[in-house]
């Protein structure tokens, strides 16, 4: 039988009228099969026993790792990769006997060769297991923090209905959306096209004669991965981030500052841990060059001359009185905020207090961090409007239009199969909406958010759905709400700090999960699959996915003796949640002290709130030199929005995180990606699948086998620059740093 790619190699080339029919988009036509098979099986043994295991396995493990100070985030890519060959060797090994199953008919275990279609939603319970690419659940942070760091009880009925409602609540109304977002040729969703293209790769015969086949590339280099991973794992940790400078100045609180790449600006410091280099910007081979080249702008600017400049040459905010890089919270005097004295017994904060322990003041680095980030914002909307506002708003035009007039071919063979009744999201979101709402109700000792509050918070993310779905659909940019909810509620209620968060979670993740479900969807509409397939795979999936995260969750905040505690936790600990620090300094800063302590009037930072206006700003001047000099086309390259957000996961991100990931993706997406073209683009995507296997099963291995013992010697120290933690201002005393 002829494979997809033949039968299209023997059509004739097609003209430019029917290539708008198959598509407007260039890059649709080049990836994306035309032809459909609605005779494959779909809801097969293999599909169902995959598709689960692969959920669970990633809710599981991205889980486990999250609490890492590296945490490890495995992609469905690793998924997309590993199934394969056990798919084939199932459609192999299992009998081909048929048996009747009432008002389903004929079936077996076996109905024949393992198909795309079966992969692909595979792919999707795997996605829904991985939090839909963030690794775990976001509302898990909010159980985290309350039972880690304030010290508070909630119950694991309400943390498990807190993880499941938010993740599915966006559900319902991305549901009514597909039509405007999914169906349309123009809303093309750009993050869909690696996906296909790798699917057909993994299933269509290759032309070209390899010297190795990817499957068994796959298992060298995870073996590969696997064996290295215990190197820098367990026999030497210090390998993680390696500092030159620290090993030469070892006295040096200077040089130690300029040379971690823990707690400093990573100079000359590097990584060869592969998780500590995925583990926040996810693989580095996988991010095109151009956004590293922007990553890579925007991560020299801020920590290469902002930093300096705010830490040595301007002092700004006392910057010295504190370490240069931190997210932990501090007095004026430079001692740590004792944010415990400063929460009542009903859960908010005293306000006598903190007027004695004073305004909460953060490092240098944190601090301005905030301030990018809200020129982030700020640039990703003015960035969005000024280069793509009219072509946005003429292909919202023709989105509406082509729904009663002209379709491409591939929502024509999408129309085979049965669509998915509204009513079905209708009550998805009635169902979910309600429970959420009675757990503000009768939760509300836990939750603290009221009934008005998530009716806010839905409204936010209802109104954003639409325009930032058909942002990421054209541009493949999604700006953030998490700045703008935290505001919000922290301006309308200040001193609740778990209200703020779970503000933050019903308005910004809800939105975030409706448009990872329209991105599937476009995804499945690319690869032909049923509509009504796709639906309850991603609900089920997601609903198990929330099951084993607050599962996983439970189980390590009760089984780990003071987890997130770094300054109680033994030395080299890995299990400081890295992550859950930056979001309980979040609750803390927008909720308990609330936005006018720290960013208003009566805080040390409203001079931040420029960098709105700064971030709006500065794609313009982009787009003005762009129009004045057309003739330099690298201007228009240049990508605000991009450099701006490079270090927005700094904190928990350090710099040996992107300097590593940075000189990763250089080396494979320009050096290799231009001089050695074939190999990259037969084997790159499956090495970054490889490593991410190879170092979590060795993760897995080394908690679970060789959690008991320990090492004890040079190469198990660390990073050896404990002086970059260290304030330089006079007179400021901490244990264990020099006197200035």
């Amino acid at each position: 039988m002829a494979t997809v790619l033949e039968i299209e190699q023997e059509q004739p080339k097609i003209s430019k009228v029917e290539e708008e029919e198959i598509s407007p988009i260039e890059e649709v036509r080049l990836t994306v099969s035309t032809l459909d098979d609605p005779t494959l099986p779909i809801w097969t043994f293999r599909m169902w026993v995959l598709g689960l295991i692969s959920c669970a396995a990633l809710s599981f493990i991205n889980q486990f790792f999250y609490y890492r100070t590296e945490p490890l985030i495995i992609t469905q890519i690793t998924i997309q990769i590993a199934s394969l060959p056990i798919g084939k060797f199932m459609a192999y090994a299992l009998p081909t006997t048929k048996f009747y199953i009432p008002g389903l008919g004929d079936c077996s275990l076996n109905p024949g060769p393992f198909n795309m279609k079966e992969h692909v939603l595979i792919s999707m319970f795997a996605n829904a297991g991985s939090g839909f690419g963030q690794g775990a659940a976001y509302a898990i942070g909010i159980v985290d923090i309350i039972k880690a760091f304030y010290k508070r009880k909630i119950s694991f009925l309400t943390s498990m209905l807190l993880v499941i409602t938010t993740q599915v609540l966006g559900y319902g109304w991305a549901g009514v959306m597909r039509k405007y977002v999914v169906e349309p040729a123009i809303m093309w969703w750009p993050a869909t096209m690696p996906q296909v293209s790798l699917f057909r790769a993994l299933h269509e015969k290759d032309p070209d004669k390899q010297w190795m086949s990817k499957g068994k590339f796959f298992i060298i280099a995870c073996i590969a991965s696997f064996v290295w991973a215990l190197v820098p794992g367990y026999l030497f940790p210090t390998l993680s981030a390696l500092s030159v400078l620290c090993f030469a100045f070892p006295k040096s609180v200077t040089a130690h500052q300029i040379g971690s790449g823990m707690h400093g600006l990573g100079i000359g410091s590097f990584s060869f841990d592969w998780s500590l280099i995925a583990s926040y910007m996810y693989s580095p081979l996988i991010s095109p060059f151009f956004a590293t080249a922007n990553v890579a702008i925007g991560y020299a600017l801020v920590v290469y001359v902002v930093t300096p400049v705010t830490y040595w040459g301007m002092n700004l905010y006392n910057a010295k009185t504190f370490p240069i890089f931190s997210t932990h919270l501090f007095t004026s005097q430079g001692n740590r905020y004792n944010i415990s004295a400063i929460v009542n017994d009903k859960f908010e904060i005293d306000a006598l207090q903190y007027a004695q322990q004073g305004r909460i003041s953060l490092s240098t680095f944190f601090a301005v961090s905030y301030g990018i980030g809200f020129a982030a914002v700020a640039a990703t909307l003015s960035h969005v409007l000024l280069f793509h506002g009219k072509e946005i708003l003429e292909k919202w035009r023709a989105s509406r239009a082509s729904r009663k007039e002209k379709e491409d071919i591939h929502t024509r063979l999408m129309k085979e199969y049965k669509d998915i009744p509204n009513w079905w999201f209708y009550l998805m979101l009635g169902v979910t909406f309600v429970i959420s709402l009675l757990l503000c109700i009768f939760a509300k000792a836990e939750v603290q958010m009221p009934w008005w509050a998530l009716i806010l918070a839905c409204a936010i993310a209802l109104i954003f759905t639409l325009p930032i779905s058909i942002i990421t659909a054209t541009t493949n940019q999604t700006p953030g709400l998490n700045i703008i909810t935290e505001y919000i509620m922290g301006l309308l209620m200040p001193g609740k700090p778990i209200a703020n968060v779970c503000f933050k979670t019903y308005g910004y993740i809800s939105m975030t999960q409706a448009i990872a479900f329209l991105q599937d969807f476009k995804l499945g509409h690319y690869m032909k699959i049923p509509p009504r397939s796709m639906f309850l795979v991603q609900l089920i999936g997601t609903i198990i996915a929330g099951v084993i995260n607050t599962g996983t969750a439970w189980y390590m905040l009760n089984s780990i003796k003071n987890i997130c505690q770094d300054d109680l936790l033994p030395a080299n600990s890995p299990w400081t949640c890295a992550q859950d620090r930056v979001f309980y300094d979040a609750s803390v800063i927008w909720g308990l002290a609330s936005p006018r302590r720290i960013f208003g009037v009566n805080g040390n930072y409203i001079a931040l709130n420029w960098f709105f206006l700064g971030g709006a700003l500065a794609p313009a001047l982009v787009w003005a030199l762009h129009k004045k000099f057309k003739k330099h086309t690298w201007i228009a390259l240049i990508n605000m929005p991009i450099i701006l957000q490079a270090t927005a996961v700094m904190p928990p991100a350090s710099s040996v995180n992107l300097s590593s990931w940075i000189v990763v993706g250089v080396i494979f997406n320009y050096f290799v990606f231009r001089y050695r073209k074939n190999w990259w683009q037969r084997y790159n995507y499956v090495l970054s699948a490889a490593l991410d296997a190879g170092v979590a099963i060795m993760s897995l291995f080394i908690y679970f086998a060789l959690s008991g013992t320990t090492l004890n010697w040079w190469g198990t120290g660390g990073e050896y620059c404990d002086l970059a933690t260290c304030p330089t201002a006079k007179g400021v005393v901490v244990d264990g740093c020099p006197v200035f």
